[in-house]
């Protein structure tokens, strides 16, 4: 693990923001692809009936 406790508090609070935003970004992206696969299986599934 990376060791920050050596690290001022603003450059901590820094750290800690840009974490937030990368893993955002991931589970934006993420549910965008999920999203694109899983609807055409969705409307495959209930046309089927």
């Amino acid at each position: 693990m990376i060791e920050s406790a050596a690290l001022s508090p603003p450059v901590q609070a820094m750290l800690l923001v840009g974490v937030i935003l990368v893993q955002a970004v991931a589970l934006y992206a993420g549910y965008g692809i999920l999203e694109r696969v899983a609807t055409p299986l969705i409307d495959t599934i209930t046309d089927a009936r």
